[in-house]
């Protein structure tokens, strides 16, 4: 059995700060831009989810639910190496680390920490199971593909709003909060964008996320 490139022993170069383990998911993007933004040394530890290398034994160790985004730390916030997984509780855990892209207290923290929680815990699945019933179930789940593309339309439709009364998704400022919904836009825009003109980046359904992305 082929041993997954992210346990393969390294010798002879500078040891990363932070070791991302993932696949090309927005989950584990909006990471990678936040690592790039803060400038952190990382290094991609892949995991090919197709394979199932997720579940194997050295990964649920790392993260017992199977998923990435997973980061192992090794300067964590109180200078032990730790281990974060969630991309919500990983942007969280940089920004905090970093001073950058969270406001420090106040009503622009919690604005900004909203936002992110929008996106962890309503986008993401909610695109998650639209490409699941556009991409990959079988026919006879008409019920299922609209209920996700209804919600779905509607999740843009709050975007969209809320970005045209906010320069940003978090507020006056770039932040994580921002980070974690673009790279979502994105994915939705160039794998169903030709066929459907509401996830199009730049949508006149949603001028105001259009404008956002743009930026």
């Amino acid at each position: 059995v082929r041993s997954p490139p992210w346990r393969a022993e390294r010798s002879g170069e500078e040891a990363a700060l932070i070791e991302l383990y993932g696949s090309p998911t927005p989950n584990v993007l909006k990471v990678i831009i936040l690592l790039e933004e803060i400038e952190r040394r990382y290094e991609i530890r892949r995991v090919d989810v197709w394979r199932g290398e997720q579940f194997t034994e050295a990964f649920v160790a790392l993260n017992p639910n199977s998923k990435v985004p997973v980061i192992v730390d090794r300067e964590g916030l109180d200078g032990e190496p730790r281990t974060v997984f969630e991309s919500g509780a990983i942007l969280f855990s940089l920004a905090e680390k970093s001073g950058r892209f969270l406001p420090g207290q106040g009503w622009p923290r919690y604005e900004v920490m909203q936002w992110l929680m929008f996106q962890v815990a309503g986008l993401g699945p909610m695109s998650g199971q639209f490409n699941h019933f556009h991409m990959f179930a079988p026919e006879g789940n008409d019920y299922s593909r609209s209920r996700y593309t209804t919600e779905l339309k509607r999740l843009y439709g709050v975007i969209d709003r809320r970005l045209s009364a906010a320069a940003f998704i978090g507020g006056a400022a770039y932040s994580i909060a921002d980070m974690s919904v673009f790279p979502w836009i994105r994915n939705q825009a160039r794998r169903f964008g030709p066929d459907i003109e509401w996830l199009r980046e730049n949508s006149r359904s949603h001028p105001s996320l259009a404008r956002w992305f743009s930026v």
